[in-house]
Formats: structure tokens, C-alpha cells, sequence
């Protein structure tokens, strides 16, 4: 088993390789640019040809010889077609196998169209411009024996170093990826340097907005807020069997069931339905409007008018005789005013105004850099993308060139 020949960058390898294969490839280069010199001082004959083949018979078309005149139009045309499908060939600067076999395929659809017309056209044209005709075709077959020996060799010697040839130039768009690789590499880093302090400057600002959040009045209101919302649950689960009277009662009154219910006091059981707190801190200490409810309230289900079932009915009862005869809603209610007092004092107060436009400010900033750093992440990671598309394309060149030297002249070689 051959060793594996093995470098430290695609710079060794292509030192490597140019010193391994001069000797094979130097002659054939050398003999592939004199065929292609060759082959394109041919065209420009018969191009110089073509062009004598025009002007002659522009000369004879101006002289408006009817003997000749349809001949000499005939021979104008093919003329112009000759030139401007000669114009069209693109002759290769760079030597390889791939360009000039691309050449010799387009001059081979010029020459067979060619082939076709002096078949068709030049019998037709005879008798007159004979020896141009002559001269033309003299020129022209010295262009096809330059096809010829400029095919022959791109299909018999040159293709078999077009692996070769490859080699190389992967070699060359591998060093290109490589820079590109470094370049994005660089541009990377930068866009890592732009966002880095972003992301410290946010980091700070929500640590502001959090040490005002949980300290001075924000949190004072916090548990205070806490506070309310424990108080709530207790005075929800103390009326909690008054739920379904309440219902039954607003229902009765809204229909016309009579029970003796104001429009006030129908709007109080709204709101002690909808909110208890703000029902039971809207009333004077004692809650004396609840009371007048509770006490018709007492009254319709005495005359059976909510038709309440039975176990529903006993814990109302319950109900109503703990808060209408032991007042069990009256500290609840105290405590209750308390917090709602603080809570209106805390959201006034001129520090929660200053502390309000402190967050609010600081909140914007957070926003605004928010948004750069979005804006940054989305092109870190377009550039990521491409980054990693380079690593994949240069370990894939890095096989293709393993394969195509390992082919060429059966030599193992490793590029890292």
C-alpha cells in the first residue's frame, strides 16, 4: 500500500503538484496555445477572405450588371453570414482543457453551417466569381486541416490530463474560499465587537430596571398589591354562598319580581359580584348598603321567591347570619380600606412619578438596543451561515483534489 503524501497547506500542495506534473503538463500547454494560435490565425484568414468576398461583390452589385447582379447578391449575403458567424467565436485567453475544447466545439457548428451553404450557394453563383471562389475555399479548407489536428489533439492527448488540469484549478478555488473564509472569519469578529457591548449596556439597564422594581415604592406597591389580592380571596370565600342568591336576586329585580331592590342598591350587587373589594371599600365602615341587601335578600328567600334549592339555601342562611348578626366582614373591611389607602397613596406619590419615568426611560433605551442587537444577531448570522458554507466547500475542493491527483498519477495525498 503507497504512503499517503501528506502537507500543511494548500500552498505546499500546489508547490508540490507543479513539481510532480511540469514535465506532463508544460508540453501539453505548449502545444494546445500553438494549436489554438494556430487555429485562430485560420479563422482570421478565412475572416480576410470573407471580406474580400463582400467587397467584390458589392462592387459588382453597384455596377448593376443584370448578367451578374443576382449572383453577386447571392454571394453578398453568405458573405455577411460567413463574417458574423466567424465574429461570434470566442477565442480563449486562458489555457485549459475545458476552454479549448469549448472552442473547437463552436468553430465545429461554424464550419458545418459553412460546409452547408458553399453546397447550396456556390453552384448557384457559378460561373462568375470564380477565382474568389477558388481562393476562398483554398483558405477555408487550411482553417478545417486547423480544426482538424486542434480537435484531434483536445480529444486525443489533451483529455488526458483534464483531471489533472482540474486539480489545479481547484487548487485555485480552494485558496480563493480560504481567503473568503479568513475575510468572513474577521467580519465575524468585528460584528462579535459591536454586539458585546450592547449586550453589556442592556444588562446594566435591566439591572436598574430591577433595583427599581424591587425596591423604594414600586415594591412597597408590589406587596401591597399582594396584599390586596390575599384580602380578595378571603372576601370572595366569605360571600361565596351569597353567589348564587345574588344572582337569583338580580335576575328577580331586572324582570320585575318586585323584592323591594333600588337601582342602587341593584348596581351594588353588580359590583359585589363583579369585584367585592372595590364594592366593600366603596361603602362606609360598617358596609350598611350590603346589610340592607342582605336583610332583602333574607327576606325573598324567607317567601321561598329565589327558588333556591335546599343546600344552597341553608349555606346562604349561614351566610347572611354571619355577617349580618356577628359582622364578620368588619375587620376584613378595615383591612381592606387600609390597603387600597396605601395603594392610592403609593401610585400618587411624587417618588412613584419620578420612579415611573426612570423606568419608563430606562425601558425605552432597552427597547432601542434591543432592537440594534436584533438587527446585528441577523447579519452575525447570515455571516455564520456563510461561514460554515466555506468550511463545507473547502473539505469538499479538499476531496475533489485528493481524488483528482490519487487519479492523475496514483499518488495518496492528504490536504488538512
Amino acid at each position: 500500500m503507497s504512503e499517503t503524501v501528506q502537507f500543511t497547506s494548500s500552498d505546499e500542495v500546489k508547490r508540490w503538484l507543479e513539481n510532480q506534473t511540469s514535465s506532463i503538463l508544460s508540453p501539453v500547454h505548449a502545444q494546445a496555445k500553438k494549436l489554438r494560435d494556430d487555429m485562430n490565425a485560420a479563422i482570421e484568414a478565412v475572416g480576410d477572405v470573407s471580406q474580400m468576398l463582400l467587397d467584390n461583390s458589392t462592387r459588382e452589385i453597384d455596377r448593376r450588371n443584370m448578367k451578374v447582379y443576382n449572383r453577386a447578391r447571392a454571394l453578398n449575403k453568405l458573405a455577411h453570414l460567413f463574417l458574423d458567424r466567424l465574429k461570434k467565436l470566442n477565442l480563449p485567453e486562458e489555457i485549459s482543457y475545458d476552454t479549448l475544447n469549448r472552442y473547437a466545439q463552436e468553430i465545429q457548428k461554424v464550419f458545418i453551417v459553412i460546409d452547408i451553404d458553399i453546397k447550396n450557394w456556390f453552384p448557384r453563383i457559378s460561373p462568375f466569381f470564380i477565382m474568389d471562389r477558388r481562393k476562398f475555399l483554398a483558405i477555408y479548407e487550411r482553417s478545417k486541416q486547423a480544426y482538424a489536428a486542434l480537435n484531434d489533439f483536445v480529444t486525443k492527448e489533451y483529455i488526458k490530463t483534464k483531471t489533472l488540469e482540474e486539480a489545479f484549478q481547484l487548487l485555485n478555488e480552494l485558496q480563493n474560499v480560504q481567503q473568503q473564509l479568513a475575510t468572513i472569519g474577521e467580519e465575524k469578529e468585528k460584528i462579535k465587537d459591536e454586539r458585546t457591548p450592547i449586550e453589556k449596556e442592556i444588562a446594566e439597564l435591566e439591572q436598574k430596571i430591577a433595583e427599581l422594581k424591587n425596591s423604594g415604592p414600586i415594591d412597597k406597591l408590589n406587596s401591597v398589591n399582594a396584599e390586596i389580592e390575599v384580602l380578595s380571596g378571603e372576601l370572595k370565600h366569605s360571600i361565596r354562598y351569597l353567589q348564587k342568591p345574588f344572582i337569583k336576586m338580580q335576575a328577580l329585580a331586572t324582570s320585575g319580581g318586585g323584592g323591594g331592590i333600588t337601582p342602587d342598591e341593584l348596581s351594588k350587587v353588580n359590583q359585589y359580584l363583579a369585584n367585592p373589594f372595590d364594592a366593600l371599600i366603596a361603602e362606609e365602615i360598617g358596609y350598611p348598603m350590603l346589610k340592607e341587601i342582605l336583610q332583602k335578600l333574607e327576606s325573598l328567600m324567607a317567601e321561598d321567591k329565589l327558588k333556591l334549592k335546599s343546600d344552597k339555601a341553608r349555606k346562604a342562611e349561614q351566610a347572611l347570619n354571619e355577617i349580618l348578626k356577628a359582622d364578620s366582614l368588619a375587620k376584613l373591611q378595615i383591612r381592606c380600606v387600609e390597603m387600597a389607602t396605601t395603594k392610592e397613596q403609593l401610585s400618587g406619590s411624587p417618588m412613584m412619578d419620578e420612579v415611573k419615568r426612570n423606568l419608563s426611560v430606562f425601558q425605552a433605551q432597552v427597547d432601542q438596543l434591543k432592537a440594534r442587537k436584533t438587527s446585528i444577531e441577523t447579519h452575525e448570522a447570515v455571516k455564520e451561515n456563510t461561514y460554515k458554507g466555506a468550511v463545507d466547500k473547502i473539505s469538499n475542493l479538499k476531496r475533489s483534489i485528493e481524488r483528482d491527483i490519487y487519479s492523475s498519477i496514483e499518488i495518496k495525498v492528504q490536504i488538512p
